[in-house]
């Protein structure tokens, strides 16, 4: 991977400032998305609220271009040291043999919330580490263009039209290269994310109030409207009852009084006739309305309205209405409630729950890869033959040469023959996948969809060459520590 030298402001530094040693450039970088165990609890619920409402709702995010990146001016390789590769651990047992591509358990999704407000989603997976919590992705996937990290940012693995099997799984911490960071330069478009344990929503439970006041998770009061004949009821059994508002009359009022309505006054015949037409309080109010009664009804109606028989023996009502400007009052309601606390289940370690892919760098190109996403976005020509509900694969051998792609500074990114789409964003590379074992290791992430024989279909992607300070930041990564978000009792630990 290229360094990007930093120039020096010379106006106004000092001789011991120039004379003073060079610090070198670092090669990684890292930020905090939800180390908080109360912040990445809110940012998972996000996700799982409502039977998953916000993952159906998400959309793959895209790289921001006008048009597709060419790749350009063919180099030669970008190891800058040995190779090095860190072993895959694994929690599937080995599948029965088959020339299909069976699917691994690491691979999933990674939602999160853009600046524009918008739910997002890129692909991701489950890599080796000491503590069983690291995420690989794309570096855009996870900091908008190169700079502020995305929000509520979680990994949810083997996620399957809107499901999430084994749980989600929050960001705590970020890390990827310097220069992604600070320059937006997409050589390092790569990230290693620590994410919590992940957990998901069990169940609800209705609790007394000194539970519900004592619960840290998720909670709430459900209430149902009642009499107040009920309510007296309620309160001498000692239950969960209360009242809101209060009892007022409406007031009489003009017709240009702000919040003014109008209601039918009824009046009888001759005070009808002699009101006026327009709009006020005494004028008329529509015509008279006749209605068809019967004998019982007729002979019990006491009103001021016009009763009538005909020779049939039909009998009718005619009643005479005039306008009444009133200030709508208010009536006291009464409700009863439950305290109700959400219960979550704590998941466990990431690592423990689907394994985690080797990693590999420096090796050299032109090997067989395996690359699993979730394509969605259309090629150029309007064609969307993805949904992005599902995984998809592709597989071939890398390019024997590393490209350039100078809408993204890249100089040195490794390429594939693919045609998956935006959506698969993330996806992880993996050299010497063992269909059986459902392991590999990780030699790359999609980064870029290019179009090179012009057709507007894509036709290549490609992704940064994991080097030697690739390594490096995933060393960083595989120390960071990251916590238990929910306890044995479905209650949010810590805050």
């Amino acid at each position: 991977m290229k360094r990007l030298l930093v120039p020096l402001a010379v106006a106004g530094l000092g001789a011991a400032a120039l004379a003073a040693p060079a610090t070198a450039t670092p090669t990684w970088a890292s930020d905090p998305l939800s180390p908080k165990p109360a912040d990445a609890y809110s940012a998972a619920y996000f996700w799982l609220d409502a039977n998953g409402a916000a993952l159906k709702k998400a959309t793959e995010f895209r790289v921001d271009a006008k048009d597709v990146p060419k790749l350009v001016r063919p180099s030669t390789t970008s190891a800058d040291g040995k190779p090095g590769m860190a072993a895959p651990t694994g929690t599937t047992g080995a599948a029965a043999k088959t020339k299909n591509v069976n699917l691994p358990k690491t691979i999933g999704k990674v939602f999160f919330l853009d600046r524009g407000g918008d739910y997002r989603w890129c692909s991701a997976t489950s890599i080796q580490s000491r503590n069983r919590n690291l995420v690989a992705t794309a570096g855009h996937c996870v900091y908008e263009q190169g700079k502020d990290v995305f929000s509520k940012w979680v990994f949810v693995p083997g996620y399957y039209q809107g499901k999430a099997p084994f749980g989600v799984y929050a960001g705590a911490y970020a890390f990827t290269a310097y220069d992604l960071d600070v320059y937006d330069d997409y050589d390092g478009d790569f990230a290693f994310v620590a994410v919590h344990n992940g957990f998901s929503l069990a169940a609800e439970k209705t609790v007394t109030k000194a539970e519900y006041d004592k619960w840290a998770g998720d909670k709430w009061i459900k209430r149902e409207e009642i009499s107040a004949a009920d309510f007296g009821k309620c309160l001498l059994n000692l239950g969960t009852c209360w009242s809101e508002g209060e009892d007022k009359p409406a007031d009489k009022v003009g017709p240009d009084y702000p919040g003014a309505v109008v209601e039918k006054d009824e009046v009888g015949e001759e005070a009808y006739k002699d009101a006026r037409t327009g709009k006020g309080n005494g004028y008329k109010f529509g015509e008279p309305e006749t209605a068809l009664v019967t004998k019982p009804e007729y002979d019990a109606y006491k009103g001021v309205g016009k009763k009538a028989e005909d020779a049939r023996g039909n009998y009718t009502i005619t009643r005479f209405y005039t306008q009444k400007w009133v200030k709508p009052g208010t009536s006291r309601k009464y409700y009863k409630g439950e305290y109700v606390i959400g219960l979550a289940k704590d998941a466990g370690r990431l690592g423990d729950v689907v394994g985690g892919q080797g990693v590999a760098w420096n090796q050299p190109m032109g090997q067989k890869v395996t690359v699993f996403g979730y394509p969605s976005a259309p090629h150029p020509d309007g064609d969307r033959p993805f949904t992005g509900l599902t995984p998809k694969v592709c597989s071939g051998k890398s390019g024997t040469k590393t490209y350039q792609v100078n809408m993204f500074k890249v100089e040195t990114h490794q390429v594939l023959k693919c045609s998956m789409t935006g959506g698969s964003d993330g996806a992880p590379w993996l050299l010497r996948y063992d269909n059986n074992k459902r392991t590999g290791y990780l030699n790359g992430v999609t980064s870029l969809f290019h179009d090179q024989d012009g057709n507007d279909r894509i036709d290549f992607i490609s992704s940064a060459y994991f080097d030697g300070e690739v390594a490096d930041v995933y060393n960083k990564a595989n120390y960071a520590a990251t916590k238990t978000v929910v306890g044995p009792n479905g209650e949010l630990i810590g805050q």
